[in-house]
């Protein structure tokens, strides 16, 4: 092959590298900012379009997590997080601004989400009324609505909870918030904070277990798909996700010998 020829196949190759790696960032990185119609995933995680955005700075409850009112009663904080925050959206347009990646939930990125009309963002709002806590790392400025949900006893810090992260991760001695945990009632108070048998939210099926083994793949768990050899046999589930991509984006992976049913 001639000089040419080869400056040549070179320079194509160079050039179809570039497109490929071009139209890979492009599928890949959410739009530094995207303005959209939104989906509430949960309590802090915003689909716009195919992009799933989490709330930057904000740690809310899981769906399935259960909390403790200010009445010593079991309640689903994590359903009402979830609704408190589609009140806040209404049905109108969301705008949310990248801020960076989210290396504790997959490939999702982190973003400040704000309401068409609104000053004040979504993060700022949930935090500010008590259905989420503030979680590093953040660009977002909800520190002082924190400290003022705390001191008012808003939303879930009226009763007892486990922050969400302990939650997902199964830690039953971490430390327990809000106005109404008592040291006299520690275990029960936990017992109720991490049930025998979780309940699972409506249209979650999908069972998630925490393991060890899991750990081989950078995960935390394994959740296993209805239909399914693994269902069945895996009983009293630490955790219930409403869709595969939730799932992973917990930290489970899914079982080596559970295919999506046909």
């Amino acid at each position: 092959m001639s000089v040419e020829n080869s400056f040549a196949a070179a320079r194509a190759f160079a050039l179809v590298l570039f497109l490929a790696l071009s139209g890979f960032l492009g599928v890949t990185s959410p739009a530094a900012a995207l303005t959209a119609a939104a989906t509430v995933r949960d309590a802090n995680s915003i689909q716009l379009g195919d992009v799933t955005y989490r709330l930057d700075g904000v740690d809310a409850p899981e769906l399935d997590q259960v909390c403790i009112d200010d009445h010593a009663d079991a309640w689903s904080c994590g359903i009402e997080a979830r609704d408190q925050l589609t009140k806040l959206i209404g049905g109108k347009p969301v705008r949310c601004d990248d801020v960076g990646p989210e290396k504790n939930f997959g490939k999702r990125h982190r973003a400040i989400c704000t309401v068409e009309g609104d000053k004040v963002s979504l993060n700022e709002q949930l935090v500010r009324l008590g259905f989420a806590i503030a979680r590093e790392p953040l660009k977002a400025n909800v520190k002082p609505a924190a400290a003022d949900a705390r001191t008012a006893s808003a939303g879930i810090w009226k009763g007892c909870f486990v922050a969400p992260q302990d939650f997902r991760t199964g830690k039953k001695d971490g430390a327990l918030l809000g106005a109404a945990c008592r040291s006299d009632r520690d275990k029960e108070i936990r017992a109720v904070l991490f049930p025998d048998e979780l309940t699972a939210p409506p249209s979650c099926s999908i069972k998630g277990k925490l393991a060890v083994r899991a750990r081989v793949t950078g995960n935390i768990g394994i959740y296993h798909l209805r239909g399914c050899p693994s269902y069945a046999a895996t009983t009293k589930p630490d955790r219930w996700f409403c869709s595969e991509e939730d799932a992973q984006a917990s930290g489970f992976r899914k079982a080596y010998n559970c295919r999506r049913p046909k």
